[in-house]
């Protein structure tokens, strides 16, 4: 993401390889979107098609408008009205159709540019689901909506109209370049001045404003990235009393995304009026050099026109396509920030002939393994594990001493540096990831409901046919059945915005009944009743043991009443399992776990 953004100043090219390697990843994103674009060719090649018969249908009406002048015999005060209607009537019926195909090729390209704005959004979400767990903990959810969406749509405003803006330009500014020339070579040499001046201005500008529309992205990306995270932390805000505080930060990275916006579009601005005035330029010399040769008798009245009317349509799409060249900086911008997002490394692929759990017993061991986020900072040094299957196995231990971490190592949303994990005696790194994940059902702090049914979320993941006693019997474990009967549409009821129409505790005991519906043979509880009242809590516990029940069940808690029951509690400090043994067997060692214990319990 772009961060580094110091200025006006911080624009100028000064090391040409710098520009070498920007050019090259313009024409990278280019190709890159020229690959959705071949998806398709046929409809791109009836597009152009299109906009070639559009346009030559149009450079035809100054030759016809030229040819009616000429009917007109001046100082002679004759007309030959049936040429004049005769050309006349073909202008418009080129005009027409012109205009026929100009709207049928938007018609096409509105709709070429959805297919392929769906399969981006398509192919970014599909990234999502495969990219390494890592990524979403260093970049901000709002910082991903922003490309799915901002970004996209920035794709879309491109493909649909300046793409075929472009088109139409190269084809006019040919066409009547060519018209120009059948008409008066030597009125056309004006143009070899006032063409290259507009080119180079083009291109010095883009140049100049591309750094600053790839760091208008990247701001709004990091405005809607703070806001998102300001809005889903409102309660805790608000309970600190930093409203203004949060208001002032929001204004300094508004203002930021300001700014951005401001000095892209201010530079990408100059860019229209400069090459119009060179326009207007042109079309001036035309007029004054066009006079003087129609008196010396080297051309017509009606040729004069006729190249007046060429010379405005070959200056007027150099005029619109600078003034586009913002728009597509702009896209070209977004577009590289979706692919470096499209771009970013997935978890690895499976080994070759991966093996596949089935049957699963749950005995997993553990020897020597060591592991950090940071490579400079390990967070887990040294860690031996076996646990039997069917056994409760308690991680406890201060805040940071890795006890999650753990568990992200079990599930291998990370993969171990050192050491090695087993499940049933087969390496981890050997087995299929979804085999693997399968193999657990979770219950976690933080509880993730969607929108749609009560139903739907407790059956959410449950294998085999789904059914309302199957998921009563669930609700009714997890103590929440009566709560769900006694709302109005009962099962029914619409779960809005990630759950905040029911209370936080409901939720975590509606994602307990979900991890009931599974008959996945190891169970992860990661402060699973750590959202819920003492008594409630107490009954979760009756329905954990039943849950637990035939499987291998790894619970992180730090109220260590929790785990009193466990069949072996490991304590894990600073990375290291120091102890390890039953509630008893820890007691009576009278250490780390022993004080931990009377710390919660004292008095």
């Amino acid at each position: 993401m772009t961060n580094g953004y110091r200025g006006p100043g911080a624009v100028k090219v000064t090391d040409p390889r710098n520009a070498v390697s920007g050019d090259r990843k313009k024409l990278k994103v280019l190709l890159r979107l020229g690959v959705y674009l071949y998806k398709y060719k046929w409809i791109v090649l009836l597009a152009i098609a299109m906009t070639v018969a559009s346009n030559l249908f149009a450079l035809i009406g100054p030759r016809l408008s030229g040819k009616a002048i000429d009917a007109i015999q001046f100082g002679k005060g004759a007309v030959d009205f049936e040429q004049v209607f005769y050309y006349c009537s073909l202008m418009a019926l080129f005009y027409l159709l012109s205009s026929v195909l100009s709207y049928l090729l938007q018609v096409i390209m509105i709709n070429l540019s959805r297919s392929i704005v769906r399969q981006m959004r398509e192919d970014i979400f599909a990234k999502l689901m495969k990219m390494k767990v890592g990524y979403f903990d260093r970049v901000q959810v709002g910082d991903i909506i922003s490309r799915i969406s901002y970004d996209i749509d920035t794709i879309n405003a491109t493909l649909s109209t300046d793409f075929v803006q472009i088109c139409t330009s190269v084809i006019t500014v040919v066409g009547a370049l060519a018209m120009m020339i059948a008409i008066s070579p030597p009125l056309c040499l004006i143009f070899a001045v006032t063409v290259p001046a507009s080119i180079l201005f083009t291109a010095y500008n883009a140049k100049r404003v591309r750094p600053l529309f790839r760091a208008r992205s990247a701001k709004l990306g990091e405005l809607n990235g703070y806001a998102e995270e300001m809005l889903s932390g409102q309660r805790t805000i608000r309970a600190y009393g930093r409203e203004k505080e949060m208001i002032a930060r929001f204004d300094r990275r508004n203002t930021d995304a300001v700014d951005a916006y401001f000095k892209a579009d201010y530079y990408g601005s100059m860019v229209g009026p400069t090459v119009n005035s060179i326009n207007n330029l042109s079309l001036t010399l035309v007029s004054v050099f066009g006079a003087l040769l129609y008196l010396g008798g080297s051309i017509s009245l009606g040729n004069i026109s006729s190249f007046v009317l060429y010379s405005r349509r070959f200056s007027g799409p150099i005029n619109e396509t600078a003034n586009i060249i913002s728009e597509l900086q702009s896209a070209a911008s977004a577009a590289e920030r979706v692919f470096r997002l499209l771009d970013e490394e997935e978890e690895l692929a499976d080994v070759a002939n991966a093996y596949g759990f089935e049957n699963v017993r749950g005995e997993i061991e553990a020897e020597g393994v060591q592991f950090g986020y940071d490579p400079d900072r390990m967070i887990i040094k040294d860690l031996h594990l076996k646990t039997k299957p069917g056994q409760v196995v308690a991680i406890v231990g201060p805040t940071g001493a890795g006890k999650t971490t753990i568990i992200n190592l079990l599930m291998r949303y990370y993969d171990v540096d050192k050491g090695e994990i087993r499940l049933d005696g087969v390496p981890i790194r050997e087995a299929k990831r979804g085999t693997l994940r399968r193999s657990y059902t979770m219950v976690l702090q933080d509880t993730w409901l969607f929108s749609g049914t009560i139903r739907d979320n407790i059956a959410y993941g449950a294998v085999g046919e789904v059914t309302q006693e199957r998921v009563e019997a669930a609700a009714k474990a997890a103590g929440i059945h009566s709560f769900i009967e006694r709302l109005p549409e009962g099962y029914d009821t619409i779960i809005t915005d990630d759950g905040v129409n029911i209370s936080k505790g409901q939720r975590q005991l509606m994602t307990i009944a979900r991890a009931m519906m599974s008959d996945a043979p190891m169970l992860i509880l990661d402060e699973a009743t750590s959202n819920v009242d003492s008594r409630t809590e107490m009954r979760i516990q009756k329905a954990m043991l039943k849950l637990m029940e035939g499987r291998t069940s790894f619970v992180i808690a730090h109220r260590l009443s929790t785990v009193r029951d466990a069949d072996v509690i490991l304590v894990l400090k600073d990375g290291v399992v120091i102890e390890s043994g039953s509630h008893d067997e820890l007691m009576a060692m009278e250490g780390f776990y022993h004080s931990l214990f009377f710390s919660q319990f004292k008095g």
